[in-house]
């Protein structure tokens, strides 16, 4: 499901919200969401799974195409785990 059609099925869901509406509750929860890990913080939906950042340490590596050794710089990535609820509703095909 791609972002428009989440906000498509919201606005069918929800008939109370135009379309307008259901992007901007979307964006919302997405920016709010990519604010806290920006700022370092956890993000936790019960139920459905928690969003923190890893930290990557700088490493070395080869190019694949010269064999050159080239030098990553440490970084940040996102990372989601899973809800107990969430893994059990898919395992389980009940959505």
């Amino acid at each position: 499901m791609t972002k428009s059609e989440l906000i498509e099925q919201l606005s069918v869901v929800n008939t109370m919200l135009s379309k307008k509406e259901a992007e901007l509750v979307i964006n919302t929860i997405f920016d709010s969401i990519s604010d806290a890990l920006i700022d370092g913080d956890r993000v936790e939906i019960r139920g459905f799974g928690s969003f923190t950042i890893r930290e990557r340490d700088a490493r070395e590596a080869r190019n694949p195409k010269s064999g050159d050794l080239v030098k990553i710089p440490p970084k940040k990535t996102p990372f989601f785990k899973t809800g107990k609820e969430l893994r059990e509703r898919v395992n389980n095909g009940a959505c």
